[in-house]
């Protein structure tokens, strides 16, 4: 079975450009932090670590089943975007919730995803300690790493 629905609807955010591949070593006083959040065996993830590792852009992965997922973190995602946008409602953890379980609010999908982060869209890909992008999009990153 594959994680297909992650990638459903990708959504970017406009973040700062960064430098083109042959000025990485030429600028790197530029380069800005990357982070992937995700877990290692969802299908969508290694597509995006795949996609960073082909075009050599350093990344620190965030991997939520070792690391889980802290308050802080959440609630700068949420500043940036929508519950809506985090949440996968497609998935098996989602489907598996009862209906009181289930987020109608950003109080009870903050709950949610501390609980369960195997609920949240993956990956979640952050630059510069800006949410830049949930799901993985092929197009959507040759944008971003332009």
């Amino acid at each position: 079975m594959t994680n297909a629905h992650h990638s459903d609807i990708p959504v970017s955010l406009p973040c700062s450009p960064l430098p083109q591949a042959g000025e990485r070593n030429k600028l790197s006083l530029y380069e800005l932090p990357v982070k992937l959040y995700g877990i290692p065996n969802c299908n969508t993830v290694k597509k995006a670590r795949d996609y960073l590792a082909q075009h050599e852009i350093a990344v620190d992965f965030h991997d939520f089943k070792k690391r889980s997922l802290d308050e802080a973190t959440l609630q700068h995602w949420l500043q940036q975007r929508d519950w809506t946008e985090l949440v996968n409602r497609r998935g098996l953890t989602w489907r598996g919730l009862s209906d009181e379980q289930k987020a109608t609010d950003t109080a009870s999908a903050s709950k949610l995803m501390l609980e369960k982060n195997s609920v949240i869209k993956r990956p979640l890909l952050e630059i510069d300690g800006k949410l830049c992008h949930v799901g993985f999009d092929e197009a959507a990153y040759v944008e971003l790493f332009k």
